[in-house]
């Protein structure tokens, strides 16, 4: 099977199962192997006391589109460790897109960075993941 189909049968049969990233309204908006594009709007479900987007939707975006990412190469990947640094605010309203690039990818592990825009193409967040192999396939082929 070509690449890209792996990519986006692996992340598709993952993404199925992801009630969270269902729950927030987040579309795949791209996949290929080791980068995906995840995008998802703010909505006032969403915002924090400070009428802001709280950062930890911002955060799960962005582990979202890791996800994806890492596991595009039909391996489940989970993450080892993640940090993000937010650069402004996101706003109720805003179309929020996350887009994950692989930088590392080993036998057992990768490192894949995350940069968040808002639908102005400002960027609102950086975001670093760790993940972590567990050697086993999303899918098997039929």
């Amino acid at each position: 099977m070509d690449t890209m189909l792996i990519a986006a049968k692996a992340v598709q049969t993952m993404l199925d199962e992801d009630q969270a990233s269902k729950a927030m309204g987040m579309e795949l908006q791209t996949i290929q192997p080791g980068y995906a594009e995840v995008s998802m709007n703010i909505r006032e479900d969403m915002v924090n006391g400070h009428n802001t987007a709280h950062g930890g939707i911002v955060f799960s975006l962005a582990d979202t589109a890791f996800a994806c990412a890492c596991n595009s190469h039909n391996v489940v990947n989970v993450a080892a460790s993640c940090q993000i640094n937010f650069m402004r605010p996101a706003l109720l309203g805003d179309v929020l897109l996350a887009k994950a690039t692989e930088l590392s990818l080993g036998r057992r592990s990768g490192v894949y960075d995350v940069h968040v825009t808002n639908q102005a193409g400002k960027l609102v967040a950086v975001f670093r993941g760790h993940a972590m192999s567990l050697d086993k396939p999303v899918f098997t082929e039929d």
